[in-house]
């Protein structure tokens, strides 16, 4: 019997040491968080509506705080969907679980003006399936709407079309110019996975790995957690 038990405690250990000289050798994974954080008073899109947190339920009164939230399917980091541009279009709960991950190249374009075409992202694609456009939104991020925001023009979309890209995001509320037709958000929402509203400032571009996992809503659109693991 104290043979087995000192069999079953030398196990431990090494188990335990193993696991320690693993853990030593194994890559650190850098967390970049790439969400909007949805508040009271944030930005949105014109037309949209504010988000609202209502506390319903209060401590000392109840045994618990819980809350009504109220924001709009296109709320800060959001996915769209098919019915966004389209009364026949898909849902957001029908979108395939993997194009919410993967491997990805976030791609820094802040030098490229208001407008990316296709010029801009030759050769920098690299064969990812989920490409992050870093533009110079970014370097003014979301403290007042600005109808000058950068965009995605039709060529830049067929580019990333061509290319074979499943997923794509941008660092603001739309990828579209602002008071244009639904031409380009139409193409992109229908030929690849889009995700609006990336917060991309303190991202250097480069490879990464994904994970955007909107809410599961049979609507428009879903807000989203998004964000990128890089190894360093």
């Amino acid at each position: 019997m104290k043979y087995k038990e000192g069999q079953a405690h030398f196990r431990k250990r090494i188990y335990k040491l193993v696991n320690i000289l693993y853990d030593i050798g194994r890559p650190v994974l850098k967390i970049y968080d790439i969400s909007m954080k949805i508040r009271e008073g944030m930005l949105v899109y014109p037309g949209n509506p504010n988000p609202r947190i209502t506390r319903y339920s209060k401590i000392p009164r109840r045994s618990t705080n819980e809350s009504l939230i109220s924001l709009g399917s296109h709320t800060g980091t959001h996915v769209d969907a098919g019915l966004h541009v389209s009364n026949s279009g898909y849902t957001a709960d029908m979108i395939p679980l993997r194009s919410f991950m993967g491997r990805c190249r976030v791609i820094d374009l802040t030098h490229c003006g208001n407008e990316i075409h296709g010029h801009d992202l030759k050769g920098k694609i690299n064969r990812a399936r989920i490409v992050l456009l870093k533009t110079n939104n970014s370097t003014k991020q979301y403290k007042r709407f600005r109808k000058d925001f950068a965009h995605v023009s039709m060529d830049a979309a067929k580019y990333l079309i061509s290319a074979g890209v499943k997923t794509m995001g941008i660092d603001y509320l739309s990828v579209k110019k602002f008071g244009t037709d639904d031409d380009v958000h139409a193409l992109i929402i229908n030929r690849m996975t889009l995700f609006e509203g990336l917060c991309l400032r303190d991202v250097p571009g480069g490879q990464y790995t994904f994970l955007g996992l909107p809410l599961r809503i049979a609507t428009d659109g879903a807000p989203a957690r998004a964000i990128l693991l890089k190894e360093t």
